[in-house]
């Protein structure tokens, strides 16, 4: 069969019910090109491959388990990217949707790559490490709000679907898990640019307990600091504050 790798992060999705409510998600949206990032055994693969008029693709690093995947779904034939997903170019010419199971030591990682490929990503649906989720998805006051949230949710509206218990796989990882649903703005969010946007939400959260007028002084001239605005910590800003603070920037 197939071994389980510790230093892949593979903890295996095993719940039927679960399982069929990611499927149920995923065919709430309209697409065409489909990729899976980590499809592991298959627990999500053997639905995904009968989705019709789809054009399906999966990423997979694991020689062993590629191998596993092609023996056991022979449709996969040519469908499996054997890498990493942080090392692949685009894998269509035209826009994809993204689902996984990802790997939860490299998931904020799969995120910004993400972003890289906005534009042609209309849809991601994943599970993640819990935390990861929910930072992905908070809103400005909460605790666990910061640079991912803020980041993401510029370009994607999150939302938190559900949570999904260690019990869910095999080994049960130590951490908990939830499912989240990213679609890509309508209207994307009027910043200066994207690289003022990122270079000032990083620096903001870079040093979370001062307030923007410390955390961000080398960004903006003294007079502008003195707006009441800089008052604020980033946590207290939403994405629209961020982005309206962009054009202000020196």
């Amino acid at each position: 069969m197939y071994t389980l790798k510790k230093s892949l992060g593979q903890h295996f999705l095993k719940d039927e019910i679960i399982i069929q409510k990611i499927i149920d998600a995923v065919k709430k949206e309209s697409f065409t090109n489909l990729l899976e990032v980590g499809p592991g055994a298959g627990a999500l693969t053997k639905h995904l491959i009968n989705l019709p008029g789809v054009n399906f693709k999966a990423v997979e690093l694991d020689e062993e388990k590629v191998d596993y995947l092609l023996q056991k779904y022979p449709l996969l034939k040519d469908k499996i990217i054997h890498k990493s997903f942080l090392d692949i170019d685009k894998p269509f010419d035209e826009p994809f949707t993204v689902i996984g199971n990802f790997p939860y030591n490299i998931s904020t990682q799969i995120l910004f790559k993400i972003l890289e490929w906005k534009d042609e990503v209309p849809c991601v649906i994943g599970m993640f490490q819990k935390e990861v989720a929910q930072r992905a998805a908070s809103k400005e006051g909460s605790k666990v709000y910061g640079v991912l949230s803020v980041l993401v949710q510029a370009y994607y509206n999150v939302e938190y679907l559900f949570d999904v218990g260690n019990e869910c796989f095999n080994p049960p990882p130590k951490v908990q898990s939830g499912v989240i649903k990213l679609i890509r703005r309508a209207e994307p969010l009027k910043v200066k640019s994207d690289r003022a946007y990122w270079v000032l939400v990083k620096t903001a959260f870079n040093q979370r307990r001062k307030t923007l007028r410390n955390a961000v002084k080398s960004l903006f001239t003294a007079e502008e600091l003195q707006h009441e605005i800089f008052t604020k910590r980033a946590e207290a800003l939403s994405i629209e504050d961020f982005a309206a603070l962009t054009f202000k920037m020196s």
